[in-house]
């Protein structure tokens, strides 16, 4: 199936994603394929006779800093949406911030955070990333070097595996590679980029592509980690395309968005499954969210219901499993404003962007769908110290003929929502033209 849409439509009615019910402290159940030294962590917590889950409390020296400034470096998840790792902070002296990783565990019957202090404190430039076996990646800039190390919880203390170090002054961590082992990150030269795998590899980071150009970004664009997707300027400068990186071809450029000639045409979000793609580009004469379909040759649609006036909007999820139905996958976004970030909800068939309140101590933009279409938001608060609200995907509804209004979309009870019984007046609908704006192929088959 190809996509094919005409924008329009416009915000339906905005409703409150709360938190859902704290259950009774309990000791988490470990998930089939956790590592043997979460099970050793779990001993020990019962050996204490502590049957809180470990995020809760860290000791004197390592309690979750409960104010309302976001940690560093983010909150990054795995591709499963299994595990998750980010930096938080420890109580100390005022105007004093120790950084150590932290873990959450999110496929078990309760989300729970596994603290990873060292003997020393991070610095708040280092990032994390976690594997699907449960350890954490981090990088570290040492000295002009970038020092990758993977972490562990080992009995009451963190374990850690040096891996290597690279000579570079700065580099990204892309997104951990949905195969779950491995963990690659991006170094932007002047006039070319070099991907190296940090993890997951047989003899510590290694170079595996050098990429003409500056690029940035980074996107999968399928479940085998084979080919990913960069935003790219040539090296003589021009417009930044999207392009892809066949990995298993000693990393093969080919393009993938090429929307107008001069346009900047960048890759946000895809999904392997249904072949969607979330993308901005100024083609239409300005920055606009679009999305296509890979492999599809029909244009890239601009839906006028995700243009909203002083604000930012940004896809950060996408409902997996809608195997050639990307029409009918949920969007989850996140809207930035004057008044802080809260959550839309959109599908391509919609047309319509549901706007939803967020849970309290969300890190913006971290969140992930389950494939029956409840979208999960990880936070943490001074209550909580690590949660997940459950935000069911609203129906969309059709625009009344008699009155030309959008019914606003409801949670449903297992999503813990509330309509607000605000409505909006729709846009006029109106096509793009932009007939010469074709998606190709990441990667031609073997």
């Amino acid at each position: 199936m190809t996509a094919c849409a005409i924008e329009g439509g416009s915000a339906g009615a905005a409703t409150t994603a709360d938190p859902e019910a704290e259950p009774e402290p309990e000791e988490p159940t470990e998930p089939a394929g956790e590592a043997e030294e979460d099970r050793e962590a779990g001993q020990a917590r019962e050996a204490r006779g502590d049957g809180e889950p470990e995020a809760s409390s860290t000791g004197a020296d390592a309690r979750p800093h409960t104010d309302d400034a976001p940690p560093p470096g983010g909150f990054t998840l795995t591709a499963d949406g299994a595990y998750a790792a980010r930096l938080t902070a420890a109580t100390g002296p005022p105007g004093e911030r120790a950084w150590y990783p932290e873990r959450w565990t999110l496929d078990g019957p309760e989300p729970y955070a596994v603290p990873l202090p060292l003997d020393q404190p991070e610095e708040p430039d280092s990032q994390v990333a976690p594997l699907a076996d449960g350890r954490v990646l981090i990088r570290r800039r040492v000295a002009g070097r970038q020092m990758f190390s993977l972490l562990y919880p080992t009995g009451p203390g963190t374990g850690e595996l040096l891996l290597g170090a690279v000579e570079c002054a700065e580099m990204t961590l892309l997104p951990p590679s949905p195969d779950g082992r491995c963990v690659y990150a991006l170094a932007a030269g002047e006039h070319h980029a070099s991907l190296w795998r940090v993890a997951g590899g047989a003899f510590g980071p290694e170079e595996v592509a050098r990429i003409p150009g500056r690029c940035s970004g980074g996107v999968w664009l399928d479940r085998a980690g084979r080919i990913l997707a960069l935003d790219r300027q040539e090296p003589g400068g021009g417009p930044v395309k999207a392009v892809a990186v066949d990995l298993g071809r000693q990393g093969e450029v080919t393009p993938l968005l090429q929307i107008a000639p001069g346009s900047d045409d960048r890759l946000l979000l895809a999904d392997a499954d249904s072949g969607l793609l979330l993308l901005r580009s100024d083609a239409p004469g300005h920055d606009r969210l679009g999305w296509g379909v890979l492999g599809s040759c029909l244009p890239v649609r601009f839906p006028e219901c995700l243009r909203l006036a002083d604000v930012a909007v940004t896809p950060f999820a996408v409902q997996p499993g809608q195997m050639l139905m990307p029409e009918s996958c949920a969007v989850a976004l996140r809207i930035d404003g004057a008044q802080g970030s809260w959550v839309g909800v959109w599908r391509p068939a919609g047309r319509q962007l549901h706007q939803f309140a967020a849970p309290l101590g969300w890190v913006p933009g971290a969140g992930y769908w389950s494939r029956d279409g409840v979208l999960r938001l990880p936070y943490a608060n001074g209550a909580t110290p690590c949660g997940v609200a459950l935000l069911g995907a609203p129906e969309d509804v059709e625009p009344s003929s008699a009155t030309g209004r959008t019914g606003g979309g409801e949670g449903g009870a297992e999503s813990g929502t509330e309509p607000s019984g605000a409505v909006a007046t729709p846009s006029v609908c109106k096509p793009v033209p932009l007939g010469q704006a074709p998606l190709h192929r990441a990667a031609r088959p073997d």
